[in-house]
């Protein structure tokens, strides 16, 4: 069954520089704890990241995930292709520009082919959500 996960939060950044962070896929190990190693595999023809390789671990369980981004001027969508673990992932951010600051919206629905006790995946969607919010801050701010 699958289980979704979402969170919103505001950056005091403008939106250009809050998608610049989300375009730069293979910086993902970088600010996001759970990402090991992100690789762009094709291109779409506006030069974004297309099809991308990662490989995650989270609760004690390493995954090597293939997924199909997509783009538009404030959303950066992904869904799962391959993966180890997973038999479904969809996530998206949406961003609100609002003067100086950006609103991001994160939502997150996976499903994973093993079943597992309700409380470690529970503790994977409260990692995801954390990273996309704590991680996605700190990076902006960096790049700031």
């Amino acid at each position: 069954m699958a289980v979704s996960a979402s969170t919103e939060f505001d950056l005091k950044a403008p939106l250009a520089l809050v998608m610049e962070v989300l375009l730069d896929v293979e910086s993902l190990p970088e600010w996001s704890g759970p990402h090991k190693s992100a690789k762009i595999l094709t291109e779409d023809a506006d030069g974004r990241p297309a099809r991308v390789e990662v490989s995650v671990s989270a609760v004690g369980m390493t995954d090597n995930q293939t997924l199909d981004y997509s783009w538009t001027d404030n959303t950066c969508t992904w869904d799962l292709v391959e993966s180890d673990q997973l038999s479904e992932q969809h996530g998206v951010y949406t961003l609100t520009e609002n003067g100086d600051t950006t609103h991001v919206k994160f939502d997150l629905t996976v499903d994973l082919k093993i079943k597992l006790p309700g409380l470690i995946v529970k503790r994977a969607q409260k990692m995801a959500v954390d990273t996309a919010k704590k991680g996605l801050t700190e990076e902006v701010k960096r790049r700031s």
